[in-house]
């Protein structure tokens, strides 16, 4: 796979090239390159993100986070199998439960959320940071949608972390979480209220909070600029009553300059730590 010249490797997290020092130099900043593009790419081009994680999994699937990066990839395009694989082995690599939620949201996707809900519940969950209990508990409310248990879902997320009006990075996510649950239950004004939250909390754009709640009131967007198929069909009918105009003006009428209407205008941090929001 081509790496842009200017990727050099040294973009990537500190912790993660002090892994890769254990590696010989040219091959460690070959590693580096490529997961650079995996971080890059991981939202925009899933599949390209892969593809270079793979080319990494490849040159050093000794190394922790190689196997985190291949994981995280596989998890972005649904192959769950893969990123399950993957996590797996870095977590006995590291000997951490950072990837315990994503773990549990991998076995959602393979279509046990039974095991999922039992992975919530289990030892390593008291071992997770706050961040990572909240990620839990999104992927146990996910899993409760899965078997058919929304009311008991809207119950999953009911916590203190929901009902501070502290602002985290996770906060959005658990709000819009919480408005989707409230709204599959039938309890429109109240999910309402959450999605108005969800888009307070929502600093950087990470949910579609303001969309959801214009579709609760009822307001649709209408697309501001034609096609340039359709302007230019508007200015060709414009141009033809032009010259009829022209043509039906009397010679001993004063004559009317008609021109052409103006044109409408025309309008890294850490990249391998945050669990993907659970569905």
């Amino acid at each position: 796979m081509p790496i842009p010249d200017e990727v050099t490797g040294h973009e990537i997290d500190p912790s993660v090239r002090q892994e890769l020092m254990s590696l010989p130099k040219g091959l460690a900043e070959d590693v580096a390159r490529n997961l650079v593009m995996v971080a890059q790419l991981l939202d925009e081009d899933p599949e390209k993100a892969y593809a270079y994680s793979r080319v990494a999994l490849r040159l050093a699937s000794r190394v922790a986070a190689v196997r985190e990066a291949a994981g995280f990839a596989s998890y972005a395009t649904e192959r769950y199998a893969e990123a399950l694989a993957e996590f797996r082995a870095s977590r006995r690599m590291t000997g951490t439960v950072d990837l315990w939620p994503v773990m549990a949201d991998c076995e959602r996707g393979l279509g046990r959320p039974e095991r999922a809900l039992e992975m919530a519940g289990a030892p390593e969950v008291q071992k997770l940071d706050r961040a990572g209990q909240v990620e839990m508990r999104l992927v146990a409310a996910g899993a409760r949608q899965d078997m058919g248990q929304a009311e008991a879902a809207v119950v999953t997320l009911q916590s203190s972390e929901l009902a501070s009006s502290a602002v985290h990075p996770w906060t959005a996510r658990l709000r819009y979480a919480y408005a989707d649950a409230l709204l599959v239950v039938g309890r429109e004004g109240e999910a309402r209220d959450w999605f108005a939250k969800a888009l307070e909390a929502d600093q950087n754009g990470t949910t579609d909070a303001s969309d959801r709640l214009a579709q609760l009131d009822g307001v649709e967007f209408v697309e501001a600029v034609e096609d340039d198929e359709d302007v230019e069909d508007v200015e060709d009918v414009e141009d033809d009553e032009a010259e009829v105009v022209a043509e039906e003006t009397p010679e001993d009428e004063v004559d009317i300059d008609i021109t052409d209407e103006a044109e409408p205008s025309t309008f890294l941090d850490d990249p391998f730590q945050e669990p993907k929001k659970a569905e």
